[in-house]
């Protein structure tokens, strides 16, 4: 590998947070571990219960996280952009995986074996402190999910994810009032994030375009009024609407 081309990816896995204070000389042996995988639009990266362990970086594009029920349905756990770590758990623990992962749109990954991945965490220590650090985020919003299940309704559940994943990818057209969120999801997509069905997230969306809280179009999302929309998602904690059928 000449220097430019070092200098370049040192530049580029640098930025993740995962290796951001890792010194130079651990860093490029890391570098030499990484493989480049492409992935297409709805091509699967790996399948709830497989047994590889590989671990992966986000470089470009988005990667959709979901369990399948023993009846065959889908139930989104999150969503991965540029510079996240995902399919670590299977690399730690030596377990099959847990979820299924699909690339959103176009995507290209770094991918490094288990072995050398594990290699690196006990012999980085920064590393090894780094990752810790990257699971405990994770908790941390898995603990936010669970008490988000708990305060609202179903409603409220979608909102809410609509807004946290704003939070992360939405690109402003008005500061503080007009974002569009652009993740690719489907109807279909957005209701196993919140356990509902496709037919009664279609009517909370159509009520909300009403309304002019926000608007669904070929997967992307434009929040027209992000405080209204914030309201919205408040006045749904702890709301009863056992008498909807969804």
């Amino acid at each position: 590998m000449t220097e430019d081309r070092l200098s370049r990816r040192m530049e580029t896995v640098r930025s993740i947070p995962l290796f951001t204070d890792i010194a130079e000389r651990d860093l490029a042996a890391i570098i030499a571990d990484f493989r480049l995988r492409e992935y297409s639009r709805d091509e699967l990266i790996f399948r709830q219960g497989d047994e590889t362990t590989e671990i992966y970086v986000v470089l470009r594009g988005k990667v959709r996280i979901f369990k399948i029920s023993p009846g065959g349905e889908e139930t989104t756990i999150a969503i991965f952009g540029p510079n996240d770590v995902i399919g670590e758990m299977a690399a730690l623990d030596n377990q099959a995986r847990s979820a299924t992962g699909k690339a959103l749109t176009g995507t290209a990954l770094l991918a490094m074996t288990q072995e050398r991945f594990v290699y690196h965490a006990q012999t980085v220590p920064k590393l090894g402190f780094a990752l810790a650090r990257l699971l405990s985020l994770k908790l941390r919003w898995t603990a936010a999910y669970a008490e988000s299940i708990a305060q609202y309704d179903a409603g409220g559940r979608l909102l809410h994810v609509i807004l946290l994943q704003n939070e992360r990818y939405g690109q402003v057209i008005e500061p503080g009032r007009r974002y569009v969120l652009d993740l690719g999801l489907t109807q279909s997509d957005l209701a196993s994030m919140v356990g509902a069905r496709r037919e009664w997230v279609n009517r909370l969306l159509r009520d909300w375009t009403k309304r002019g809280l926000l608007e669904f179009d070929r997967g992307a999302i434009t929040i027209l009024d992000l405080p209204r929309v914030v309201e919205e998602r408040d006045s749904r904690i702890e709301a009863n609407l056992g008498e909807e059928e969804w």
